[in-house]
């Protein structure tokens, strides 16, 4: 009981702080433990399996608790409730009709619960509702929706995002990839020569219980397949052995192929995943200037330096519109800018109902201002790499091609090493992955060299 008490305590709490302020999952439930000073394990770990999978389906739970608000309530949608009763009232609904826990025991115990943590007072609007959401038949609340509406709500999606994927994709390809969002890729990890070996680390990470294999095409990636405790509770990650980072992030890096005594630009770096890899393939000679604007994210950046042996990078704080760099040309350019995250549904599936239409267009403009003010300083025969966590076409193909009319002097070339797709739209030298068939973030990646 207890356990479920801190859980829930910690799902409502954590809910609240991705919908009020925008936090995302992990920061979300940092915040919340802080707050309610709950630090178990346990609780936390069942708290982050309930948010997860209740904000994976949020657009569906809304739905069917919609269908039966009592009107003579005064209540027309979830929105006219609190944020802690919509926030109870979601994770209720996936428990009782998503997880099929719809008997009558398990119902009031969690109702029960609730009480405890909210109150009774607070949940007294929502009464009626709990009965009434356990004898829904979901099915039911289907019947009168649209073909696009039904693929949104059985597999979890947002309606824009349907359409504008069925017409990427087709409708074929679409689905498989809803479905991958549904659960959660696997974990990696980049294993840091720059301590020791790759053997002496594999070594430990063997002595520490970690079962990892290789991943193909890439020098140090390796998946996580069995592990016995969090990966950064390890002696080994604290020691700077491995940094856990996407495959695909790993592969943008290995890309741009940064060499010893380059001299090297990290745009919107923090929080240091490339910095780190292009440390390591650099043997730790030569230059990397690293630029982000969050003074926060930075401090995180400065933290996995100095975990990871890093001696050649210097942090600056500023905006990538207007780079505070003067004089200086680099041999690699590498931008990971601010993006729609679509690629990353399956890990931070918030994100899913922040997103509109209208935010492809506004992710455009800061990208391609970035882009643009990142060419200016590639030197001749240079190179920048262009790389985001998103699916769609305009933050990624359409807006290189704009670039490349615009900067005659730079050319596409081929991306190496090759492990996932062709770029769309013709860009066979680009590469992108997807969940469904990479296991890993969806991803863009693009090289661009700089002519004499």
């Amino acid at each position: 009981m207890n356990l479920l008490r801190d859980a829930l305590a910690l799902a409502i709490e954590a809910l609240c702080w991705i919908e009020l302020k925008g936090f995302n999952e992990r920061l979300a439930l940092i915040s919340a433990s802080r707050q309610l000073r709950i630090r178990s394990p346990n609780a936390m770990g069942l708290a982050h399996k309930m948010v997860l999978e209740t904000l994976r389906r949020q657009n569906f739970l809304d739905f069917m608790i919609n269908s039966v608000l009592p009107a003579h309530e005064g209540l027309s949608s979830i929105n006219d409730l609190s944020p802690a009763v919509r926030a109870f009232l979601r994770l209720y609904a996936y428990e009782t009709k998503i997880r099929k826990h719809d008997s009558l025991e398990k119902a009031i115990n969690m109702t029960k619960t609730g009480r405890f943590v909210l109150g009774w007072r607070r949940l007294r609007v929502a009464e009626k509702i709990f009965g009434d959401l356990l004898s829904l038949e979901p099915k039911r609340v289907l019947k009168s929706t649209s073909n696009a509406q039904k693929v949104s709500f059985q597999l979890f999606q947002p309606l824009w995002f349907v359409k504008y994927c069925f017409k990427l994709f087709g409708r074929h390809e679409a689905l498989r990839y809803f479905r991958s969002t549904l659960s959660t890729t696997p974990t990696y990890i980049r294993i840091n020569t720059l301590i020791k070996s790759e053997e002496e680390a594999l070594a430990e990470l063997c002595n520490e219980e970690l079962v990892l294999e290789k991943v193909e095409g890439l020098m140090h990636t390796y998946k996580v397949v069995k592990k016995k405790q969090p990966l950064a509770r390890t002696s080994s990650f604290n020691n700077g052995l491995f940094y856990i980072q996407d495959k695909a992030s790993s592969l943008a890096i290995e890309v741009a192929a940064p060499q010893a005594h380059m001299v090297v630009l990290d745009v919107c770096a923090a929080p240091g995943a490339k910095t780190t890899y292009m440390a390591q393939l650099m043997e730790n000679q030569g230059t990397i200037i690293s630029v982000d604007y969050s003074k926060r994210r930075m401090r995180i950046w400065k933290q996995e330096i100095k975990r990871m042996s890093v001696d050649t990078a210097t942090p600056i704080i500023g905006d990538a519109y207007n780079l505070p760099i003067h004089n200086v040309k680099a041999d690699i350019v590498i931008l990971d800018p601010p993006c729609t995250g679509t690629g990353t549904f399956n890990r931070t599936p918030s994100a899913k109902w922040r997103l509109s239409k209208n935010s492809i267009k506004n992710m455009t403009g800061i990208q391609w201002k970035m882009l643009n003010s990142c060419a200016e300083l590639v030197k001749d025969e240079g190179s920048l790499v262009y790389s985001t966590c998103s699916i769609t076409v305009e933050e990624n193909e359409m807006l290189i091609e704009r670039f490349l009319k615009w900067h005659p002097e730079f050319m596409l070339i081929k991306t190496r090493p090759q492990i996932g797709l062709q770029g769309l739209r013709g860009q066979a030298d680009s590469q992108r992955l997807y969940p469904h068939i990479h296991e890993c973030n969806g991803f863009f990646i693009t090289k661009l060299a700089k002519k004499i």
